[in-house]
C-alpha cells in the first residue's frame, strides 16, 4: 500500500509535468523533421553535396531535439542553467582538443556556402591544382592530371589566393612557320584543324593569330578553348593533328638557324 500511495503522490505531484514533458518532446521532434524537411529542400537548391547536405541536415534536426528536451527537462522542474554551464566547460575542453576537426568544419561552412568553387571546376592554390571532385565539411578533394587524388583540409583553403579557371580552360599552344611561309593558309589550316576537333569548344571561339616574330620563324598562337578534364588530351591531338597537316600543306616548320659571317682576311 506504501507504494501504492507513493506513485499516486508521485503522480499528483509530476504527473501533470512528466506529460507535458513529454508533448514538448513529441512536438519538439516532429517540429524538428518539418523544419529539417525545409533545410533539406533549401540546400538541394544549392546543388550540394549529398554527404554534406545530409550532415547539415542531421545536425539542425539534432539541435531542435535537444532545445525540446531542455524545454521538457525544465518544464519538470529541474534546473537547467547548470546544466548548460556544464555543458558549456565540456565544451570548451571538447573545442581544445578538437580544434583543428572544428577550425575544418568552420572552413566547410564557409566554402559550402559562399560557393568559390564547384565540383566539376579546375582550380589552383597552395601551389597544387585539380579539378574539384568532392566538396566535404572538413576537406576538398582534386584530381590531378596524372589522376592521383589532392586532398586539401579546408581551413587551409579559406584566406588563400585561389584561381579558379571553371569547368573550362584556354589552351596555350604555339606553333613556328618559316617566313616564307603563306600565313593566311597556315591559320586557315589550324583554324580548320580545330573546327574537326570534337573536344574544342567552339564558344568562346578560338583564338589563332601571329603573336612574334622570332628569329628565324614566325610564332603563331593557337588558344582552343576545351572542357577541363580533356585538357592535356587536346593539346596532344592538336599538335598531332597540325603537324600532319602542314605535311600534306607544305608548310614548313623551321629549324632554328644561325648565319656566321666571316669579316676580313681569312688567312
Amino acid at each position: 500500500m506504501d507504494y501504492i500511495n507513493l506513485l499516486i503522490d508521485f503522480g499528483k505531484a509530476y504527473g501533470t509535468k512528466i506529460f507535458s514533458a513529454l508533448v514538448i518532446l513529441v512536438a519538439g521532434y516532429f517540429i524538428g523533421r518539418w523544419i529539417s524537411k525545409a533545410f533539406d529542400n533549401n540546400l538541394s537548391k544549392r546543388q550540394l553535396e549529398p554527404p554534406v547536405r545530409i550532415l547539415l541536415v542531421r545536425i539542425v534536426h539534432i539541435i531542435i531535439i535537444l532545445f525540446a528536451l531542455l524545454l521538457a527537462i525544465q518544464n519538470i522542474g529541474i534546473e537547467i542553467m547548470p546544466l548548460i554551464a556544464g555543458l558549456g566547460i565540456a565544451g570548451v575542453g571538447i573545442g581544445f582538443a578538437t580544434q583543428g576537426v572544428l577550425s575544418n568544419a568552420v572552413a566547410g561552412l564557409t566554402i559550402i556556402f559562399s560557393r568559390p568553387y564547384r565540383v566539376g571546376e579546375y582550380i589552383e592554390l597552395l601551389g597544387v591544382y585539380g579539378e574539384v571532385v568532392s566538396i566535404e565539411l572538413f576537406s576538398t578533394t582534386l584530381i590531378h592530371a596524372d589522376r592521383s587524388l589532392i586532398i586539401i583540409p579546408n581551413r587551409k583553403i579559406v584566406g588563400e589566393i585561389l584561381h579558379n579557371y571553371g569547368s573550362i580552360r584556354q589552351c596555350d599552344l604555339s606553333v613556328h612557320v618559316a617566313f616564307s611561309t603563306d600565313i593566311k593558309r597556315a591559320v586557315t589550316v589550324i583554324t580548320e584543324v580545330l573546327k574537326d576537333n570534337n573536344l574544342v569548344l567552339q564558344d568562346p571561339a578560338p583564338l589563332v593569330g601571329i603573336t612574334t616574330l622570332a628569329d628565324s620563324s614566325i610564332q603563331i598562337a593557337v588558344r582552343p578553348w576545351v572542357a577541363v578534364q580533356d585538357y592535356v588530351t587536346v593539346q596532344s591531338g592538336i599538335y598531332q593533328e597540325i603537324l600532319n597537316r602542314f605535311a600534306s600543306s607544305q608548310i614548313v616548320i623551321p629549324f632554328p638557324q644561325q648565319e656566321i659571317r666571316i669579316v676580313g682576311n681569312a688567312n
